[in-house]
């Protein structure tokens, strides 16, 4: 176990600043009589739906007859963390081991594929089963590995490239200027509405580059949620709106999903799998929206072709305009 705990923390080091989560699952290797499976490590998102972890390894073998390896993994999982549903995983490792003693005598390389299916009882936790076919160097072993185990979100996220740190009053005073406009290019006349809009708008890209924070509200300088910024900007203009994104959803009037209908302050809402509202950002105009995701508050598009403005195009379910 000491070979475990070491692994463990060299995988822990081995994550930038800006870890997303810590995961542990436990399991069964499913190889001649059988190995018991720990993992322990840390996540992040990597770009679009891809996310990585590094990992500290261990496994035994059943029964507590001699045979144990340790070492570091690294995943890459596509379709994870956005909400509860299925997702894949494939990741490589390596580290010492023996199959018939505790010696930690010869080294070992591994890769695994497979998928997953997560839970999401709360906003920052998550519980899953992973499947994956397992081939490890040393005498060749291979077999399903089956585990279980969960997930605790920490926030963090990093801050967009190229996007200005906050200014507000909660804010640190020597940050720059938040640089995206807050309104479309092309006129409209100045209601009330419109006004007040533009006056929402202003409020939230006053939080670009904060961290995203699962329950987050911006309280004491702290991060948001998706919907903790939508009811901050709002909030600070005496516009009440509910706490969750569900339940934002059902706020206002409901307005067609054409580009074309859009009004700065609308209220966008996104699904993951096309099922329940999980994410909401709010139009700025000029086709995009700002909103809190796992790399802070930031602006992001709706398009078809650009590779990140994409994943939110086809996973947008729906319009609601707070402001009539």
């Amino acid at each position: 176990m000491r070979s475990a705990a070491l692994a463990v923390v060299l995988s822990c080091g081995a994550v930038p600043a800006a870890a997303q989560g810590i995961d542990g699952q436990v399991g069964r290797f499913y190889e001649s009589d059988g190995w018991t499976v720990y993992r322990l490590g840390m996540s992040r998102p990597f770009v679009g739906p891809l996310s990585t972890t590094v990992h500290g390894d261990y496994m035994r073998r059943v029964g507590g007859a001699d045979g144990a390896f340790a070492g570091l993994g690294f995943d890459v999982t596509a379709f994870r963390g956005a909400g509860a549903g299925p997702y894949l995983v494939a990741g490589v490792g390596a580290g010492l081991g023996s199959p018939h003693s505790q010696s930690y005598s010869s080294t070992w390389t591994s890769w695994a594929a497979g998928g997953g299916y997560e839970l999401e009882p709360a906003s920052f936790l998550r519980f899953g089963a992973e499947g994956r076919w397992r081939e490890i160097s040393l005498d060749r072993r291979r077999g399903f590995e089956l585990t279980a185990g969960f997930s605790i979100h920490l926030g963090g996220g990093r801050k967009p490239a190229g996007v200005p740190a906050p200014t507000s009053a909660e804010a640190a005073p020597s940050e720059p200027a938040p640089g995206p406009p807050t309104s479309p290019a092309t006129p409209r006349i100045a209601t009330p509405a419109a006004r007040l809009a533009d006056s929402v708008i202003a409020t939230a890209t006053e939080a670009m580059g904060r961290p995203y924070q699962y329950g987050g509200t911006g309280s004491d300088g702290d991060g948001f949620d998706c919907s903790g910024l939508i009811q901050y900007a709002y909030g600070r203009h005496g516009i009440t709106l509910p706490r969750r994104s569900a339940d934002q959803a059902r706020e206002g009037r409901k307005v067609a999903k054409r580009m074309g209908t859009l009004l700065p302050g609308d209220l966008l809402t996104f699904s993951n799998r096309g099922g329940p509202v999980t994410h909401v950002g709010m139009y700025i105009g000029e086709g995009r929206f700002i909103h809190s995701a796992t790399r802070g508050v930031q602006v992001s598009t709706l398009s078809a072709e650009d590779p990140y403005g994409h994943w939110w195009y086809v996973r947008w379910v729906g319009v609601r305009r707070i402001l009539r």
